[in-house]
């Protein structure tokens, strides 16, 4: 295994993933102590401030000849412990977000499996897939909305928490042919 130089780890887009890792118990902290509707925006604020500097690490990681291994498993861990995050706090008023966070668990489960068994023997994905981003995005938008709209009676917030468990359980099925493609290579 090589070791990291100072060089690779504090690169600009390596910076904005620790910030965004340090805005993890912020948001947490902030939405579990909410009183009003104003302190839920602040929570939901900082979720879109994490999320507004994950659009733009890897354009500069690659505009600045600034891509290492470390930001290539910095960035989709961030990720990841965000939604996690974002799910958690939303389960203390939503309680159907358990079956979310339950499905999260096995593809995201599923997902690291195939990743290291696969990594065993030198193959791995060629990047996300359509379907995981399109995932992703359908996770963040449908929590960024639970987190901004605090007063969605408990049948929209229901609906929209459903949407996003069958986004997730497409995408693990979407994921199971991918795998099983590169097992036949």
């Amino acid at each position: 295994m090589t070791r990291l130089t100072k060089k690779e780890v504090f690169t600009i887009p390596n910076i904005i993933g620790y910030i965004r890792l340090f805005l993890i118990p912020v948001f947490c902290w902030v939405y579990l102590r909410a009183d009003d509707t104003s302190d839920y925006m602040w929570a939901a604020g900082i979720v879109i401030f994490s999320s507004f500097t994950d659009l733009f690490d890897g354009m500069i990681a690659r505009k600045l000849h600034q891509v290492t291994e470390l930001g290539k498993f910095l960035d989709p861990l961030a990720d990841k412990l965000t939604h996690a995050a974002m799910a958690l706090c939303l389960a203390t008023r939503y309680p159907l977000m358990w079956v979310l966070i339950a499905l999260m668990g096995i593809k995201e489960g599923y997902m690291a499996l195939m990743g290291l068994k696969f990594l065993a023997v030198g193959k791995k994905l060629n990047g996300a897939m359509w379907f995981g981003k399109m995932c992703t995005a359908v996770l963040f938008t449908g929590m960024v909305i639970l987190f901004f709209f605090v007063q969605m009676p408990s049948p929209g917030a229901n609906i929209l928490i459903a949407i996003m468990m069958a986004v997730m359980i497409f995408t693990l099925l979407s994921y199971i042919p991918v795998f099983r493609h590169m097992k036949e290579q």
